[in-house]
């Protein structure tokens, strides 16, 4: 009976461990991630600049932080422990959807048409180009803390 509860201790010390290495050893690795993903999309949205508004407009929120006001979900939001927010406007820039699935031309109430806004990605193609490297990466770091921590 004795070895059993020696063997929990054991357990809940290296649980104990684990709530402190893997926060630590994760941040920096999501954080960059982050800011790969928000690299691409700032060169993919460069075929769409017109004033640059937009490619300033995307932030990387790391954890623990809050998004810039008005960012694309329409507001702010508070990134969770093990979580990077990458969003694309701000208070300033609020065209980044129209810009990311493009438009249809409005008919005004003269008749004339506001015209077509063609899609250019770049939100959704940055993320499809990152997704697998970044998760294998991510993975790596968070088996790594696991077994430093449980030693």
């Amino acid at each position: 009976m004795a070895r059993i509860l020696e063997g929990s201790e054991a357990i809940a010390r290296k649980l104990a461990a684990l709530k402190d290495k893997v926060p630590e050893a994760l941040r920096p690795v999501l954080v960059k991630a982050g800011e790969e993903i928000a690299a691409d999309m700032r060169t993919l949205a460069e075929s769409s600049r017109r004033t640059g508004d937009l490619i300033e407009s995307i932030h990387v929120t790391g954890p623990g932080e809050t998004t810039p006001a008005h960012s694309a979900d329409g507001g702010q939001r508070t990134a969770g422990e093990f979580e990077v927010l990458v969003t694309a406007g701000d208070t300033d820039t609020r065209h980044a959807h129209l810009v990311e699935g493009g438009t249809k031309p409005r008919f005004r109430r003269d008749g004339s048409t506001t015209g077509r806004m063609l899609a250019a990605p770049f939100f959704n193609p940055a993320w499809r180009l990152n997704r697998q490297r970044l998760q294998r990466r991510i993975d790596r770091v968070l088996r790594k803390a696991i077994r430093d921590a449980a030693k």
